[in-house]
């Protein structure tokens, strides 16, 4: 009997085991950068399908795909059949006769899901209006590397807790079993929870004694037009001097990037912990190595 092709389409409903064998290689991909001889995707070529721009998650799979032995094949969406209407299913047939995997960072999850089904080829999501399980992965890398285990500890989400970050962390609590306190305003918390998430208005009552406050944008891409009325639900939902005095003295602040000063985090804030933040975003790398390994299957030397 085959083995059942792997794909990271999510966090949800994946166990601890399989999200710590990503990190284990993302740990040993970090630390041995300059020596390690590892080549998982030795002749492969990987699609990357982006319909949304991207810095952070562009960069570092373009560039683990080849310090991992493969060849990276951008593709913008819009540059693709895709974009004059040809029907996702045939454009994953027809990909995954002539790739061995695909990254794809895009609006619907449906849409990734339906790619896996028909390319039959290793698929990643890489970003959708739904989730973002490799900038999670990342997270938890970095917060682990600075405080040990993040099982037990209170991690605090400020800002728009019903974006696809904020989701992915709902998702990675119950997994890692730690404790997760979202803060927004009304209207703007999560629709999505389990045991370990409490949810607030008060974003005092999140911040105070937390490890780790977390934010994102206020306007995710594809909301340009409630950019207004965000700003002012928002407004009283910044990491600044005031919010991070609440947290633990060793509290850690992250954001996933692009970071708008002023609004969502305080540029104070931003370059006092400006060292924790960009080792968040280089961990992106490791992490997305540490993905691509798995997703292989291909044992550990």
């Amino acid at each position: 009997m085959s083995t059942p092709l792997r794909h990271f389409l999510g966090l949800k409903g994946i166990p601890e085991q399989i999200l710590r064998e990503m990190l284990s290689l993302a740990v040993r991909y970090k630390a041995e950068r300059k020596s390690i001889s590892w080549r998982p995707l030795a002749n492969q070529t990987w699609a990357m399908i982006f319909t949304k721009s991207s810095t952070r998650t562009r960069v570092s799979f373009e560039v683990a795909i080849r310090e991992l032995g493969g060849n990276a094949l951008f593709l913008n969406a819009n540059d693709l059949q895709l974009g004059r209407g040809e029907p996702i299913e045939d454009t994953a047939r027809v990909l995954g006769r002539m790739v061995h995997g695909a990254v794809i960072r895009t609006y619907a999850q449906s849409d990734i899901v339906t790619f896996a089904d028909y390319a039959k080829i290793p698929t990643v999501n890489a970003l959708t209006d739904e989730e973002h399980p490799c900038q999670i992965l990342a997270d938890i890398m970095t917060i682990e590397e600075k405080l040990g285990p993040i099982a037990g500890r209170k991690i605090a989400f400020i800002g728009d807790c019903n974006c696809n970050v904020a989701r992915s962390w709902v998702y990675a609590a119950e997994a890692f079993k730690f404790n997760l306190t979202m803060a927004g305003p009304e209207g703007y918390l999560s629709e999505t929870t389990n045991r370990f998430v409490t949810q607030t208005h008060d974003v005092k009552e999140a911040a105070r004694d937390a490890d780790v406050l977390y934010t994102d944008v206020w306007v995710s891409m594809g909301l340009e037009q409630e950019k207004a009325a965000r700003q002012a639900a928002f407004a009283g939902y910044q990491i600044n001097h005031a919010l991070v005095a609440l947290a633990k003295k060793h509290a850690l602040v992250q954001h996933c990037l692009p970071a708008y000063r002023g609004q969502e985090i305080s540029a104070e804030i931003l370059e006092e912990h400006q060292q924790e933040i960009f080792d968040q975003a280089e961990n992106r790398l490791h992490a997305q190595k540490g993905v691509l390994h798995w997703l292989t299957e291909l044992p550990v030397a």
